[in-house]
């Protein structure tokens, strides 16, 4: 790691004006607080609500901690590189792709991604019913901390889930039930972290049990390493960087992998840019010190800055030499 200056300029975004923006500011606290154990001695934290958000004058890096829509979905990160500001986390392509789960559901299929098997169904003319047989999970695909997910058992169930995930938009993903146990892998600048279990203390990985303190009862488990065979962990740890890799993230990620009962066989169900419980379990659980990774993230972000500047450069100067070629004459056939 290069060494970072510790009066850099940080615009800390939190919030957003998605379903997650009370997710966002607590996380965003969190974040700021380690970046001051850190050493930052110049971070602002700017509330954004919309995309007529301004920086602080002399903004040198937007730390993005915006969970959900816009900070999540690539339209964030779109307007800060169109303003020339580095920022966290993966860019505007593989943050849109990652977000919209029936994107990265063909990317993941068309890689060869070991996944769960799912049908992408367009609702814009009224509510189209699954053909998989039950059970089968039925979601938004441009949402977050499982907002709008239902497991559905039953016939008499289907309609109003398909109800209910229609309230976020008219396309709606509907995959095959893989009872297993759930499992999540961290992945910094390409390299898989411990495979960590998810333990949800009822039900499933919802909203309640990822955020109890949002007064929602509930609550989860984080078992790090998780409790598997080396093979077995390595196998999952495999199936998420083959998914990171297909969906073209940058910098970090967490991926979710569902392993099933009996054969012990991977299923990847998605990757999340900014995750949401990205100071309380998913790094530390690890083995990295939560402030030692506000260092990393923010070096490997103006790491990608530079790198991207060379690249223009050394386009240019290449578009450069060109052009004096062809003023000496033709090129190509005599």
């Amino acid at each position: 790691m290069s060494i970072l200056k510790r009066d850099l300029s940080i615009a800390l975004l939190l919030g957003g004006p998605g379903a997650e923006r009370e997710v966002s500011l607590v996380s965003g606290s969190s974040v700021y607080d380690a970046l001051a154990r850190a050493g930052f001695t110049n971070v602002t934290r700017v509330d954004v609500q919309g995309p007529d958000f301004r920086l602080p004058e002399g903004t040198e890096l937007a730390y993005n901690i915006i969970h959900g829509t816009f900070g999540e979905d690539g339209a964030l990160q779109s307007i800060l590189e169109e303003r020339g500001i580095p920022y966290t986390g993966a860019g505007s392509r593989s943050s849109a792709v990652c977000f919209d789960k029936a994107k990265s559901k063909k990317i993941f299929t068309a890689a060869g991604v070991p996944t769960p098997q799912a049908e992408i169904l367009d609702c814009s003319n009224g509510i189209v019913m699954p053909s998989l047989p039950l059970p089968f999970v039925i979601k938004p695909p441009c949402e977050g901390s499982s907002v709008g997910v239902h497991i559905v058992h039953r016939q008499e169930d289907v309609l109003p889930a398909m109800e209910e995930a229609v309230t976020h938009g008219p396309e709606v993903l509907v995959e095959e039930f893989i009872q297993g146990r759930e499992l999540t892998v961290g992945i910094l600048d390409g390299e898989a972290l411990p495979v960590i279990h998810i333990c949800p203390r009822s039900g499933f990985y919802d909203l309640s049990n990822k955020y109890p303190w949002m007064n929602m009862g509930g609550g989860t488990d984080y078992i790090c390493p998780a409790d598997l065979p080396e093979e077995t962990a390595k196998k999952v740890q495999e199936a998420a960087l083959q998914a990171y890799r297909a969906a073209g993230v940058e910098i970090y990620g967490r991926v979710d992998v569902l392993l099933r009962d009996g054969d012990e066989a991977p299923f990847v169900l998605e990757i999340n840019t900014i995750p949401g419980s990205l100071s309380f379990y998913l790094w530390e659980a690890s083995g990295i010190p939560f402030d030692q990774l506000m260092g990393r993230l923010v070096d490997l972000a103006l790491k990608r800055k530079r790198e991207s500047a060379m690249k223009t450069v050394s386009y240019d100067q290449n578009i450069f030499n060109l052009g004096k070629g062809l003023k000496g004459g033709k090129m190509g056939a005599k």
